[in-house]
């Protein structure tokens, strides 16, 4: 064994002995204090404590602003926020707090990459606090998964309002708010809107009867429930039964003119969130609170942008239209109740003609508009806008009648303005266009069309960054060392290098490619002695493959792997099909466990895997982000391919030309930052904990042959790295060995 490989001979997180040494290149002298040293002990704050159900209620409090006198300072809120969790202070959690204070008091954006273990929640929730207690204003908090937004409002707000009441002056409150299609309705429950039963359970008398008996029981949940949120209800109801009993925002009556809307449950949501200090929320309602006119968030003045390496897609993904015939053909129905059934045939007749058109098509981007599917476009928008004209204004009418008028005009509007944007996405040449358009052809789906803005920047630029101070953090920003790449997909001016904690230069002017928009740049590092915790493995001896199947000898690879590991593997694929294969063959060869995405619910598979460590799980995209199993049952981490964009990809595929039309790298712009992103995000599912211990292996050469291979690597946390086969199967036996001895 070279003796510069770690031996992990030890259970603990191992030191070098008299036989280890640093390979030459991590030798030298680390800098002292630089946020990535080993931490004193003790647990990762915010990781330990009772989880709370539901929020603190909103008060009037935050309408005036505290005496600065008797607020405490950012120093010691934080002390007492570690300590109220139970964790230990960091170096790169100060850093990252005294940061966001001063983005906050200066209006200049930040963004900061926390790794895994800094306790960034914390970093960030104590100057927020502060600012919405000193200045009486509300603060926004977006994540983008379900998980970090229970974990801010169950667990780490009420211990932190609770424990900072005392030097703040007050009890700081906080809500969650999410899109009004989240909520119940008590409008539909009660009746005063037509029934729309599924198309499926019109021909299926069992289906009827299960959407009936969940009706029956959302109807019983509603005089039990407090928020009327559908993740309260467990267990949860199909969705063809929760469009039964709600309503988009278009779709709402509102809240003056709805007979409940004193009893109705967002408004009391949206009412508590306009009361608090921190209103937690994630990038989709996010994104259409900047996409549209009205505000659906409360007055606020700084944005804490959580997760930020998924804002683009969450809000590429609000600002995206699509147009099916069965959707026309729904809004005809609804018509067919508020307006004359001429006017509404019509548009069911566009559906129709609409169907056909679709029906034949295969799915692909359109760089050109066909002529047939054009005309089809057309019927239908001029149809759609005939329905609305009928529809008119909102009058004086019964209930029913304008609730059905309502639930009409709000799909009707959507259906015309998409049609709009979809022909109209080809007036400009290729090179000046805005949106891509594509048919889409999803399994158990109709075909739909569909239409995605090329970029966000614009938007995000002005109607976020432009109108207030926003602070973007995840544990993956800095893309290749630079915050450079997500900083132009941001609509943030480029140069931008990911400087150290230690390296923050306070008042330093950041470049600004207009001087309006200023932002600065902050890496604090991570508690994780990754050289000496973690190995990188690249296959490099492994041939070049192809989509589909793995190839024998990867399936060899992979064998020899996870047989030394003991089990202990999370297999990250690239195509469910990669992954079953590589299931089915694993438990043909060896007698450990395999789980299957697909075979259970994520959450119960993700438990199983946790509760037995000699198990694998094998999965594809939802695994690669959000898996937390800390400890000795994920001590190998497999990716089968660098995880790029498939070729055929139209929204990826379109952006990338449109970056190489302009003169740029389309390719790492765009797929290569895909790839770091998920490369970067599998590779954190390892080390969850300071005493973890493991190897990432990658079985695609090219993350050491090919030339885009270095921007790759920077992404991804300072491992040590080896191409040796025998040297990372000898660790994986060791940290087997060393865990079943524990």
């Amino acid at each position: 064994m070279p003796a510069s490989v770690p031996r992990w001979s030890n259970p603990d997180v191992f030191e070098l002995d008299d036989h280890d040494e640093l390979p030459p290149e991590l030798a030298h002298e680390r800098p002292p204090d630089s946020g990535t040293g080993r931490p004193h002990g003790g647990p990762r704050g915010g990781d330990h404590g009772e989880a709370h159900g539901g929020g603190n209620t909103g008060s009037t409090e935050n309408a005036e602003a505290a005496d600065t006198d008797h607020v405490a300072d950012l120093s010691t809120l934080l002390t007492i926020a570690v300590d109220a969790v139970g964790g230990t202070q960091r170096s790169g959690q100060a850093a990252m707090a005294e940061a966001v204070e001063q983005a906050i008091g200066s209006g200049e954006h930040l963004a900061v990459q926390a790794g895994t273990g800094t306790g960034k929640s914390l970093a960030y929730l104590v100057p927020a606090i502060r600012h919405a207690v000193v200045a009486g204003a509300t603060i926004v908090i977006s994540t983008s998964t379900i998980a970090l937004q229970s974990q801010l409002v169950d667990r780490d707000l009420p211990r932190l309002t609770a424990a900072l009441a005392g030097a703040l002056g007050r009890t700081p409150t906080f809500a969650i708010l999410k899109g009004r299609r989240n909520y119940l309705c008590l409008n539909r429950l009660h009746g005063n809107a037509p029934e729309e039963p599924d198309e499926s359970a019109l021909f299926d008398p069992f289906a009827a009867s299960a959407l009936e008996r969940q009706i029956k029981r959302l109807r019983e949940w509603s005089s039990e429930t407090e928020t009327g949120d559908r993740d309260d209800l467990v267990p949860g109801v199909s969705d063809q039964a929760w469009r039964q009993v709600s309503v988009t925002a278009k779709e709402c009556l509102g809240a003056h003119r709805c007979p409940v809307g004193t009893d109705c449950f967002a408004e009391h949501a949206r009412n508590e969130a306009g009361r608090a200090d921190i209103v937690v929320t994630n990038h989709a309602l996010l994104a259409i609170d900047a996409l549209d006119d009205r505000p659906v968030l409360p007055e606020h003045d700084v944005v804490m942008v959580d997760e930020a390496h998924d804002l683009v897609d969450r809000v590429t993904s609000a600002a995206t239209g699509e147009l099916a015939a069965n959707a026309v053909k729904l809004a005809a129905r609804r018509c067919g109740r508020a307006i004359d059934q001429e006017i509404a045939d019509r548009l069911d007749e566009a559906g129709d003609g609409l169907e056909l058109v679709l029906s034949e098509a295969h799915p692909q981007r359109l760089d050109e508009m066909p002529r047939d599917l054009a005309g089809t476009l057309s019927s239908v928008r001029d149809a759609a806008a005939a329905c609305v004209t009928a529809l008119g204004p909102e009058r004086r009418e019964d209930l029913e009648d304008s609730t059905a008028r309502k639930l009409a005009l709000a799909p009707t509007e959507e259906i015309h303005d998409t049609a709009v944007r979809l022909l109209e996405a080809f007036d400009e040449d290729e090179s000046n266009r805005r949106d891509v358009v594509w048919i889409a052809g999803e399994t158990n789906r109709p075909v739909t069309l569909k239409v995605a803005p090329l970029g966000v920047g614009g938007l995000l630029r002005e109607r976020l960054f432009g109108q207030r101070t926003t602070v973007l953090t995840s544990a993956t920003l800095a893309l290749g060392g630079s915050f450079d790449t997500l900083a132009r997909q941001w609509g943030l001016p480029p140069e931008q290098r990911a400087q150290p904690a230690a390296d923050m230069a306070v008042g330093k002017e950041p470049p600004s490619d207009t001087g309006e928009v200023k932002w600065s740049g902050l890496d604090v590092g991570s508690p994780f002695e990754y050289q000496r915790s973690g190995i990188l493995y690249v296959a490099r001896h492994l041939p070049p493959r192809g989509p589909g199947e793995l190839p024998p000898e990867y399936l060899d690879e992979l064998t020899e792997l996870v047989q030394a590991a003991g089990g202990r593997t999370l297999g990250l694929f690239s195509s469910m099909r990669a992954a079953r294969q590589a299931g089915e063959a694993l438990r043909e060869r060896l007698a450990t466990p395999v789980l299957c995405q697909g075979e259970d619910t994520t959450s119960l598979l993700v438990n199983r895997f946790a509760e037995d460590p000699g198990t694998c799980l094998f999965g594809t995209l939802s695994l690669w982000q959000g898996v937390d199993v800390p400890g000795a049952s994920l001590q190998l981490v497999v990716m089968d391919r660098i995880p790029f964009p498939r070729p055929d990809d139209p929204l990826a595929s379109a952006r990338q030309r449109a970056v190489s039309a302009h003169g740029g790298n389309g390719f790492i712009t765009v797929a290569g930052t895909h790839a770091a992103l998920l490369l970067a995000q599998g590779a954190g599912r390892l080390l969850r904990s300071t005493n973890d211990r493991g190897v990432i292996a990658v079985l695609d050469p090219r993350l050491a042959t090919a030339r885009y291979s270095s921007f790759l690597r920077a992404s991804l946390p300072p491992f040590w790295t080896t191409q040796d086969p025998d040297v990372v199967r000898g660790a994986l036996r060791r940290l087997d060995a060393a865990a079943q001895s524990d």
